[in-house]
């Protein structure tokens, strides 16, 4: 009788041990978590920061500058081939530029073993990552690639597109240029403005 008591006052140690275990383990994830949430909630729309404060090239461009840029040049284009006189451009993308910076990145392991008194033993891993951006001197962030972003479809107005041949020349030089399907490129006449 006397050992079943001592054996369950032992289990009780264990459990408490467990238990507080348990209780430190979830107090340490809290508080990487709540950390990580503050590090999100900065306040910053598309700039991102890492933890020495330095820009993340991350960012999006907006398409706008190479949407523009790459209408008026087929518009420009366009309208030297014979027969489609004046002519309008729209070109629709799927999403927008990235930059991709140069990251830095460092990783360390440590395991701990601990023994207690019952003689039982605990191992406890942790893994450090850290990953930062690259800058040079002046804190500009160096990228490894730009992303362009990808052309989903183009309207064309011309006022020669009334002729076959000339809204198939159309179609082919957006094709030519765009690397898009010939069903995503639509050709209209121009109407009077």
């Amino acid at each position: 009788m006397l050992e079943k008591i001592k054996n369950i006052f032992n289990n009780k140690e264990k459990r408490i041990e467990n238990l507080v275990s348990f209780l430190v383990i979830l107090v340490i994830t809290l508080i990487v978590i709540n950390k990580i949430l503050k590090g999100d909630n900065s306040g910053e729309s598309n700039d991102y920061k890492n933890q020495s404060g330095v820009e993340l090239a991350k960012e999006t461009i907006s398409t706008n500058s190479d949407a523009d840029d790459l209408e008026l040049r087929l518009e420009k284009i366009l309208s030297k081939i014979n027969g489609v006189g004046k002519v309008s451009v729209l070109i629709t993308y799927s999403e927008s530029s990235t930059l991709v910076p140069i990251y830095n990145v460092s990783s360390s392991t440590s395991t701990v073993e601990e023994k207690d008194t019952s003689g039982g033993t605990r191992t406890t891993e942790t893994q450090n990552n850290q990953k930062d951006v690259i800058t040079d001197g002046t804190s500009n962030v160096i990228t490894e690639k730009m992303i362009k972003p990808i052309v989903e479809g183009a309207i064309i107005t011309a006022q020669g597109a009334e002729d076959s041949v000339v809204k198939s020349n159309i179609i082919s030089a957006v094709e030519a240029v765009t690397g898009i399907a010939t069903h995503k490129i639509q050709v209209f006449e121009m109407g009077d403005e």
